[in-house]
């Protein structure tokens, strides 16, 4: 039987294109909300990217650089991603669909992402999960383990570029948006 973290996880990707699309259309940027929103967005994208250059996939527990600070850096990356794109959609709705689509979700896919690290690395991630929030971060750094330093060729195994591009595209969008808007 499937548990029902693992229903929402699977059900993330496929309900965030409509989510999107409806963004897309209720949207209604200026220049200025473009510049703001993209500034956040840019943050965003800056957090996932440091995060990515420390991240092992399934092979080592992350405990270094972001991860010493909060137990998902990806997700607080997300979040300002999403926060940068409702301040440039220029849009309250926009803004209370992303958050509570990335509430839903993204509470899930921690939970779930918790469980499978637990299960691979067992007291290792119990000790560091005890030390280390889930998701704000903390302002002082955790020392757990090896200090793994970043690593450009990781950031590119973990096509965290992606993330860069999306954003990118979604102000691109936007920018048409305001443009057909006029």
């Amino acid at each position: 039987m499937t548990a029902p973290a693992d229903r929402w996880v699977r059900w993330r990707v496929p309900v965030g294109y409509p989510v999107a699309a409806i963004c897309f259309y209720l949207a209604h940027p200026t220049v200025r909300s473009l510049i703001i929103g993209g500034v956040v967005a840019l943050f965003g994208v800056a957090v996932r990217a440091f995060a990515a250059g420390y991240l092992r996939k399934n092979d080592v527990l992350a405990t270094s650089g972001p991860y010493a600070r909060t137990r998902n850096p990806l997700y607080f990356g997300s979040v300002f991603l999403a926060a940068g794109f409702s301040i440039a959609s220029r849009s309250w709705i926009v803004a209370i669909l992303l958050a509570a689509y990335f509430s839903l979700f993204y509470t899930m896919t921690m939970r779930r992402e918790e469980q499978n690290l637990a299960a691979l690395h067992g007291a290792r991630f119990a000790a560091y999960a005890a030390r280390v929030p889930l998701f704000w971060p903390s302002l002082r750094a955790a020392r757990i383990g090896q200090d793994v330093k970043f690593s450009w060729s990781q950031y590119l195994r973990n096509r965290e570029y992606r993330a860069a591009m999306g954003a990118a595209g979604a102000m691109a969008l936007l920018w048409l948006v305001m443009r057909w808007r006029g």
